[in-house]
């Protein structure tokens, strides 16, 4: 065949073409070569038929924009491509051959390959390069590739063209004007249409570029001498690299600043070449443009270290992306053949990572940081940047040895007889790892390197060890660091030392790496690691230390140290018994001491600033907030403050010494704004904790650090004003704990300023205070000028007054200080209506400042009466301390020193008041006028007034003047009847009826201004009801006469209360007001109408005698109310709901209680109907609430469960089956109440007292009693004891409940589980008392109901016990919910044991001894015991009568019979009678005998123990000489009981049992008082006490467990002194034992292929066959021919398994899964089962070994017997991988990453290797560097973690998938 034939050709090509797609690219060669040779064809002509056939095959892909090369063609074109470049290399093709398959074939190749198919890139660049470097073809590549290469990264990044000096100009003109100067138009033709179809990706771009650059570098370092330079070319080869590697150092530094995309490629395919180009060439020049550059590689390694920085402030993922860039950085940087040439290398101007600050900051940064990969990066980078350093302090370290084993034992052996045996297990395990062997043993301290070791052994501990391990290396390592810390010479001069040795020289850079272990401790995930670091810490001893405690980082104080106190782990006993302190408070109490004694006065304020202001960003814990309190308190001192729950202050001389440096330096002046108002925010924080003993702490703290850093004179009185009135007022009010301490706090201010400046006036802070109102009441502004005001105005001057009155009261010790107070008064009181006042503004706030004060006087007045009865029920010591709080002038005298300047004013006002009342009745229209939209009211908030300005601002003055004169004469009303009040009086119900009377507006307006009279209605009335009078009935009867016309009597309020009805109901069906707005006047209706109401309880109440008896109150009037209250509960405001509960109450009362009567004319009561009408509509009322408050709950038992209705016995059945409304409403109360813990107390003590006052109303209520009995929820309601401390209105409906039979029991238990049936079980001890009346009086009515409703009760109980499914059960856990129920129900029945009487004593006994028999816990049996000695000491005759039957029944129980023993010894110990005890000893004392020698080994301890008390008891002491006139049975007592009172095992059991038995009286123990007691100790399950016999038994385990101890302590003496000898034989013998299990493991692996072909006889067969005939022998030779035979046929059998399982192993898939880092069995079990089932190639694990193992072949199912299993440890994987990788594997590593390529977009090369990372840390980072891509999961829920089997059984079942797809 010639060349110049046109066919063969085209046919070879053909020809070829077909095979690229069935052979390998390794032989595509071998196969050109044979062409070219059999064809003859030149070179030249097959490469240009070749190329122009690829570049058709390029076009067709490229047409189709979409397109992409699949992987199942990249075979055929790889064995292409290979065709090509060998013909290129061949010497008989063109010398352009090159640059026509670059532009033609190559270039568009890269376009169409999917940038994840790593594979096939990875070969491409690898033929061109190999091409290139054969053909020396630098140039070529620099003019064509190049460019268009830089130029793809350039457009990617939005860039046009390049840089002027840039080396290669890869403009668009630039390639033509280039073309044309050297090319064929044909080729400029081809580069055009190159162009237009786009640039290639910027991944593979990149990747082509990086390949050339290392090729050229191999090519440059491959020359060995200079002849071969010039021959080959080698310079244009450097010049390629220099020129490549400089366009690439720009890009990459371009290309960090860009998206991620762009920041993936530049930091995995542009930064690692880079870096290994840069360790061949440091520096070089280049030529561009005829002007040199010199390009370093520190100027490189200095804008990457400037790119870094700028990523560490963006964000998580670029953070990440510069912890990797410096990954890959500083293995290079630090890259040399020896530490001196490094040293030599990097001189003072070469720039060096270590040096900067930044660097280090951010290493800390990242070792904290809560994701584990940046804390694993961080780690590995500081590792990297270490190891080159340690290489540098080699020769400071020398003669650093290491500690041998026998010294490290030596010197920790003191240690190791103190630890347990898991602490000393833990130390063996450290010390494998190295810790305690970087000691150095001639000398004390470490040096810089060991340091670097330690703290680098303490992290990893931390990141990858168990909480004992880490215990034992923090014990060794930390405190060789902190040894060093101490030493005197420490402190020594770092001037002059670089940052990086800084780090671990210097105290401070110590400290700042220490702190990093901290942190990182205090966050971790174990909790017994967090607590192990923290009691570490804190264990420090850090005042005999020198002053390492001020080295401690104050970020890290402010920050993890604050966080890890609120970790509630560290306070485990916290809130134990109400002390509210740990050890851990402590501890950090004394850390911020000495961490704060070393600041200056202006340092100390700021630290206190910062640290109090945590509070307002960050939340806090119960623990952690009464932790930051004392931390402040702490900080503050300067000295230790003490948390043991006495109320200690610092020494008065140590805080005034500190108070005169502030004052010296006054300091507070600029800042103490910011220090109150962070101290102001804890204070408010522990506002959200409910219990009154926490906040009390927290509180006293805040206050104590106020006190100790500033003076009040130095804060500006607003702020002081905000402060003070932030502490909860009960601690402050009159009585309370802190109130002494804030004046101590006030005048020792004044006094120091006093003395401080002698000129200065006497109290220049009480002065101010005094000042304050006259500055409030001013405001000027411009004459004439109107200035209106609204709602919030009021409110905030409103709450600056209260503020003020508060501390002003607080503040007032003696009767001097009032004096300004009373000439204020006077002075402006009698000018307000005088015209005399400076402003407009003077009369309002001048009010507001009066309300203010009342309002304190009267919570004053409160306070000191609620205190001053307490006192009376006070030891003498507290009396002393509370007479001294309520001493002058905080007693009564001070309240009526107030009354004589408010009545001197008080005309004055009330003249006021009248001249601003006229907005109410000035016109009969008033026109509406446009509001501002702004007016309408808030969303959410108060419903706003639909007033316009000017009219607002009126009706505001007319509303608060009314208050002020309501209040004063209230207050004055009520410490002095003064005649001058009358005309105060008389203005106020004239105001009542007039505004009652006044017409209603149809207009909103009008109907705005009649709302607002109504609100200030509200304290007239309540004024007007408190301090009724002789006058007002005189005011009410004239008001009477005139407004009734026909002449006819009525009752008195009949009018006023029908017309108020009336009028605010028209105002509310005119329909005018808005709907929010008509919801405020239904409040007002409500509280004015319980004002009405209250007025004849109130002159009961006051005793006002008004001469003659007059009704108050119609029937009609009263039923008309009460149908008005129940149509309106239904749906009651939130704000309503009391008041309507109130009035509901106050009707109630008037109708049915029997001295309110007389204020009702003609009263025929409530009937059923009414009262079904009324619990309907409040359970409805109830239920819709959706908080369950104090008060509303209290006020709803109180009014629908009347104590007056509650006799009548209709009210609980109305027939036989039928209930009456009281039993309907109860009945849903109480199971209601089972969600709601408070409501179900509150009606236990409601029900109860109602009970004991009406008996015959019990037997409705068995089943309400039963529930109650049993009832139990959560142990304690914090919310609930607030409401009682705080909200008056819910002590004051708490009060009104019945009263509780027990006060002293209701008040220890209101706030626990346990009340429910602590007041079941006081109310029927009550009754049986009252069931006792009836000895007295027999026809007691009340007194037969008791023990008619008792019996009951008893029996429903017991019947219950036996029959019931709980309570019946026999198997049940300790402390479960049936064990409690179990508790609860026999402590009931022990209080009821005194109803039982002679009529149910059969049928309780019956039932006793039923549930004596049955399997009980000692907690339940020791009721059921008291309940039967009660029985038998009741009914004496049955003792005998039914006891010596059971003692007589042999096969009884044990645990029944110790109870009939415990049961008959205090039947006998506690008999009333003299003779009777004989008669009981007589007879049950010998049928207990037996039980001395009983088998079981607690009935026997616990009949001995009884026993004995009873003789012990009973029998006198014996007498030796009448021992022979002695009968037989006595001696033998006598006997027995000498040997129970000798024996050491009985004196031991009966020490242990001492209290126990001498504690029980069965008598005390079935009373209330009696089984309730036990509730603070430290087990409180139930207020069970631990029972006899729980003693007994656990004396006998305990004994148990001695005598165990002891003999195996015997057994191990014994063991260890046999084998001490040969102690080293035994070694011996273990290793050779293990030596002969490897080898049988070896010979058993093979031996599915080894067969005996030889037959060898036994030594007796062959004796037998010496003397066998012939015919013998041929006999066992054919035998022997059939065994060989057999042999042959299994033989061939295995053959051909073999052969089909190498067949089967050949049929896998190329890819290998490498699971070396797992180490949990299951999982690597689980995925050589998936291995198998989807053909892997292989499983690579650590340990093959492990297939051994039990679990793993349970998991497995024979997989392992299958699949391909290879061995790789931990440290071989690289090596491993990077082998693989060598083979032409991809690897991957299954991992989440900032550019980690989703599972399902991910095309998986053919030869794939997948790392899988460990179960909890992932892939290391040195193995992710090695990694060509990583793949992860898309997850969608919430949880972002997959176990990691099943996690690769996903991904090996996408490359199965993806490799089917391939095949069809």
């Amino acid at each position: 065949m010639s060349e110049s034939d046109p066919v063969s050709i085209p046919a070879t090509v053909v020809s070829l073409t077909t095979s690229f797609r069935l052979v390998p690219s390794a032989a595509v060669p071998v196969i050109i070569d044979c062409v070219l040779a059999s064809t003859g064809l030149a070179p030249s002509s097959l490469f240009k038929s070749l190329l122009d056939a690829f570049s058709n095959l390029t076009k067709d892909l490229l047409k189709d924009g979409n397109a992409k090369l699949e992987s199942d063609c990249s075979s055929y074109i790889m064995s292409y491509t290979t065709a090509l470049c060998c013909l290129i290399k061949n010497p008989g093709t063109e010398a352009n051959a090159l640059q026509s398959f670059i532009w033609r074939g190559f270039l568009p190749l890269l376009k169409i390959i999917n940038t994840n198919n790593h594979e096939l890139i990875n070969q491409m660049a690898e033929l061109l390069c190999d091409v290139v470097v054969e053909n020396h073809k630098w140039e070529l590549i620099e003019a064509t590739l190049v460019p268009f290469s830089l130029r793809a990264m350039g457009l990617s990044m939005g860039l046009l063209q390049s840089e002027e000096l840039a080396i290669y100009q890869w403009s668009r003109d630039s390639f033509i004007q280039r073309l044309n100067n050297e090319s064929s138009d044909r080729n400029v033709d081809q580069f055009v249409t190159l162009l237009e179809s786009g640039s290639v990706p910027l991944s593979t771009a990149c990747h082509i570029l990086t390949s050339l650059v290392v090729a050229a570098l191999k090519s440059c370092q491959a020359i060995e001498s200079a002849e071969q330079l010039r021959a080959v070319g080698w310079h244009s080869a450097e010049n390629f690299a220099r020129n490549v590697l400089l366009a690439l150092s720009d890009m990459a530094v371009r290309m960090l600043s860009q998206c991620p995309e762009h920041r993936s490629c530049a930091s995995r395919l542009l930064l690692p070449c880079i870096f290994r180009a840069l360790d061949a060439l440091s520096s070089f020049e280049v030529s561009v443009h005829g002007l040199t550059f010199i390009f370093t590689r520190d100027y490189f390694l200095r804008k990457i270290w400037k790119c870094c920085s700028s990523l560490f402030s963006h964000g998580p993922l670029e953070r990440q992306e510069a912890y990797w860039i410096l990954s890959l950085y500083l293995p290079h940087f630090f890259h040399s053949e020896g530490c001196e040439n490094v040293a030599v290398q990097n001189g003072a101007d070469d720039f060096d990572i270590r040096e900067e600050q930044l660097f280090w900051d951010e290493m800390r940064r990242g070792l904290v940081d809560k994701d584990a990969l940046v804390r694993k990066q961080s780690l590995h980078i500081l590792k990297i940047s270490l190891g080159h350093y340690s290489c540098k302090l080699s020769e400071e370290s020398q003669g650093c040895t290491v500690v041998s084993d026998t010294n490290a034992g030596d010197k920790n052996g003191s240690m190791a007889h103190g630890m347990t045996k898991r602490g000393q297990w833990a130390e063996k395990e450290a010390k494998s790892l190295g810790v305690g062997q970087i000691c150095n043993s001639s000398e004390p301290f470490l040096n810089c390197q060991q340091r670097w070791a330690a703290f680098l052994l303490l992290y990893e501990m931390l990141e990858e060890y168990g909480a004992h391990l880490v215990e034992a290396a923090w014990t060794h390592q930390i405190s060789l660091l902190l040894q060093f810390s101490w030493t005197p010479d420490s402190n020594m001069d770092h001037v002059g030392r670089g940052v990086y040795q800084f780090q671990m020289e210097a105290l401070e850079g110590i400290f700042s790496w220490l702190a990093v272990l901290w942190e990182r401790g205090f966050c971790h995930e174990n909790p017994q690691v967090r607590c192990l670091i923290m009691q570490s810490f804190l264990g420090i001893n850090w005042e005999n230390n020198g002053n390492c405690a001020k080295l401690v980082p104050e970020s890290f104080i402010l920050g993890p140290f604050i966080q890890g106190l609120n970790d509630a782990v560290h306070h485990k006993d916290f809130g134990l018994k109400g002390v509210y302190s740990s050890e851990t408070i402590k501890g950090a109490s004394k850390f911020l001491c000495q961490f704060s004694s070393y600041f200056s006065s202006r340092e100390r304020v700021a630290f206190i600033c910062s640290l109090a202001s945590v509070a307002k960003h960050d939340s806090f814990g119960r623990a952690g907030l009464m932790a930051l309190a004392v931390c402040i308190a702490s900080a503050a001192c300067g000295t230790e403050t003490h948390c043991d729950g006495e109320d200690q202050w610092c020494e008065a001389s140590s805080r005034n010494t500190v108070q005169v440096e502030f004052a010296q330096e006054n300091l507070l002046q600029n800042r103490s704004a910011d220090l109150l108002d962070a101290l102001r925010i804890v204070l408010e924080r522990s506002k959200q904790h409910f219990n009154a003993n926490y906040r009390l702490r927290v509180s006293e703290k805040v206050l104590e650090a106020a006190s100790s850093v500033m003076f009040t004179y130095d804060v500006p009185l607003d702020l002081l004003l905000h402060f003070i009135s932030s502490v909860p007022r009960e601690f402050t009010d009159y009585g309370g704990m802190l109130r002494q301490k804030v004046q101590q706090w006030f005048y020792g201010s004044s006094a120091k300023s006093c003395s401080s400046n002698p000129f200065s006036l006497e109290l220049q802070d009480f002065k101010n205070l005094c000042d304050f109102p006259q500055r409030f009441i001013r405001h000027h502004h411009s004459p004439g000028s109107f200035i209106s005001f609204d709602d919030d105005d009021l409110d905030a001057w409103g709450f600056e007054a209260q503020r003020w009155a508060r501390v002003f009261f607080l503040i007032v010790t003696e009767d001097c200080h009032l004096e300004p107070m009373f000439t204020f008064l006077q002075n402006y009181g009698i000018n307000i209506c005088t015209g005399k006042s400076d402003v407009d503004w003077v009369p309002l706030k001048f009010l507001i400042l009066i309300l203010s004060l009342v309002q304190e006087l009267q919570i004053g007045q409160e306070k000191s009466t609620y205190y001053t009865a307490d006192v009376r029920m006070e030891t003498e010591a507290s009396m002393t301390t509370i007479l001294d709080h309520l001493s002058a002038p905080t007693n009564y005298t001070v309240f009526e020193k107030f009354t004589g300047p408010f009545i001197h004013i008080l005309e004055e006002l009330v003249s006021f008041t009248k001249l601003a009342c006229s907005i109410f009745w000035s016109s009969p229209k008033i026109n509406d006028v446009i509001l501002p939209s702004s007016i309408k009211g808030k969303l959410g908030g108060p419903s706003q007034r639909r007033l316009a300005s000017s009219t607002a601002t009126s009706v505001l003055q007319a509303i608060l003047s009314v208050k002020t004169v309501a209040s004063i004469s209230s207050w004055c009303a009520h410490l002095k009847n003064d005649v001058s009040l009358d005309a105060a009086f008389t203005f106020l119900w004239n105001f009542s009826w007039k505004v009652i009377s006044s017409p209603v507006y149809d207009s909103e307006t009008g109907a705005e201004i009649h709302l607002a009279a109504y609100e200030v209605l509200v304290p007239v009335l309540k004024a007007l009801c408190t301090a009724f009078c002789p006058l007002a009935f005189d005011m009410i009867m004239t008001h009477n006469k005139s407004a009734i016309t026909n002449g006819g009597d009525k009752p008195l309020l009949d009018p006023l209360v029908l017309n108020f009805l009336q009028n605010i109901n028209d105002l509310l069906a005119v329909g005018v007001l808005a709907r929010s707005r008509r919801a405020v006047l239904m409040n007002w209706k409500w509280l004015c109408l319980d004002s009405l109401l209250s007025i004849p309880y109130y002159i009961i109440e006051n005793g006002v005698c008004l001469g003659s008896t007059f009704p108050f109150f119609s029937d009609a009037a009263l039923k008309s109310v009460f149908v008005d209250l129940v149509e309106s509960l239904e749906n009651a405001g939130e704000s309503s709901v009391l008041p309507i509960l109130r009035s509901v109450r106050l009707v109630l009362g008037l109708f049915c209680s029997g001295r309110m009567r007389m204020f009702v004319s003609s009263c025929d009561g409530v009937d059923t109907q009414m009262m079904l009408q009324l619990v309907h509509s409040s359970w409805i009322l109830h239920v819709s609430c959706n908080k369950r408050r104090v008060a509303p709950i209290a006020a709803l038992l109180s009014s629908v469960l009347h104590s007056s209705l509650f006799g009548d016995l209709n009210m609980h059945r109305t027939g036989n089956t039928e209930q009456g409304p009281l039993k309907w409403f109860i009945e849903r109360i109480l199971d209601e109440g089972l969600k709601s813990p408070r409501t179900i107390r509150l009606a236990a003590l409601h029900l109860t007292g109602l009970w004991l006052l009406y008996p015959k109303t019990i037997k409705y209520y068995v089943k309400e009693l039963k529930l109650l009995s049993l009832y139990g929820s959560v142990a304690f309601d914090e919310d609930f004891e607030a409401e009682l401390t705080e909200n008056h209105d819910a002590r004051k409906e708490v009060s009104l409940l019945a009263k509780s039979p027990d006060p002293e029991l209701a008040e220890a238990f209101i706030n626990t589980e346990m009340y429910a049936r602590v007041s079941v079980a006081v109310l029927f001890y009550k009754l049986a008392d009252l069931a006792d009346m009836l000895k007295i009086v027999k026809e007691s009515e009340d007194a037969q109901a008791a023990l008619d409703s008792g019996k009951l009760f008893l029996l429903e109980l017991l019947d219950s016990a036996i029959n019931d499914k709980d309570l019946a059960k026999e198997l049940y856990k300790k402390y479960s919910a049936i064990h409690r129920r179990k508790v609860r129900a026999w402590q009931m029945i022990c209080v009821l044991s005194r109803f039982v009487d002679e009529d149910i004593v059969q049928q309780v006994t019956s039932s006793l001894h039923i549930c004596l028999c049955r399997n009980n816990l000692p907690a339940v049996r020791q009721y059921l015991e008291t309940f039967a000695i009660q029985i038998y000491l009741a009914f004496p005759s049955l003792a005998g009568e039914q006891l010596i039957s059971i003692f007589h029944d042999y096969n009884m129980r044990p645990q029944a019979l110790s109870s009939y023993v415990f049961i008959a010894s205090h039947v006998i110990l506690h008999a009333n009678e003299a003779s009777v005890q004989l008669k009981h000893l007589v007879e049950l004392l010998p049928p207990m005998i037996p039980f001395l020698t009983s088998h079981h080994h607690s009935l026997r301890a616990f009949t001995q123990l009884l026993v004995y008390q009873v003789l012990y008891k009973l029998m006198p002491a014996f007498d030796p000489s009448n021992s022979d006139d002695m009968p037989l049975e006595k001696k033998c007592f006598m006997d027995l009981k000498s040997y129970l009172t000798e024996n050491y095992d009985c004196v031991r059991l009966r020490a242990s049992m001492e209290a126990i038995f001498d504690a029980f009286d069965p008598n005390y123990s079935a009373t209330p008082n009696g089984i309730f007691t036990a509730r603070n100790e430290e087990l409180d399950f139930e207020c069970v006490p631990k029972s006899l016999m729980e003693q007994v038994i656990t004396f006998l385990n305990d004994a148990r467990e001695d005598l165990r101890y002891s003999m195996a302590k015997d057994v191990m003496t014994i063991k260890n002194e046999s084998l001490t000898a040969g102690e080293t034989f035994k070694d011996v013998e273990s290793s050779a034992k293990a030596d002969e299990e490897r080898l049988f493991a070896q010979i058993s692996k093979d031996a599915y292929l080894d067969f005996q072909k030889k037959v060898t006889l036994h030594k007796h067969e062959r004796q037998d066959t010496d003397g066998t005939t012939s015919m013998v022998n041929a006999e066992f030779c054919k035998s022997l021919l059939e065994i060989e035979k057999e042999d042959e046929l299994l033989n061939s059998m295995v053959q051909s398994r073999i052969t089909a399982m190498e067949r089967i192993r050949e049929s896998r898939q190329s890819f290998i899964l490498v699971a070396s880092l797992l180490d949990r069995i299951p999982n690597l079990a689980g995925l050589a089962r998936t291995c198998e089932v989807f053909k892997a190639g292989g499983l690579a694990v650590a340990d093959a070994s492990i297939v051994n193992d039990k679990q793993f072949q349970l998991i497995s199912v024979t997989a392992e017997k299958w699949v391909p299993l290879i061995e790789v440890p931990v440290h071989s994987m690289k090596v491993y991988l990077e082998k693989k990788k060598r083979e032409g594997f991809s690897i991957l590593g299954l991992e989440q990453t900032a550019n980690s390529v989703p599972l399902d977009k991910y095309s998986f090369p053919t030869k794939t290797v997948l790392v899988l990372g460990h179960e909890k840390e992932g892939i290391p980072v040195d193995i992710i560097h090695i990694l060509d891509a990583c793949i992860e999961i898309p997850q969608l829920g919430v949880i972002r973690s997959l176990n990691v089997h099943v996690s690769g059984a996903i991904a090996l079942w996408e490359y199965t998938r993806q490799q089917r797809c391939k095949q069809y």
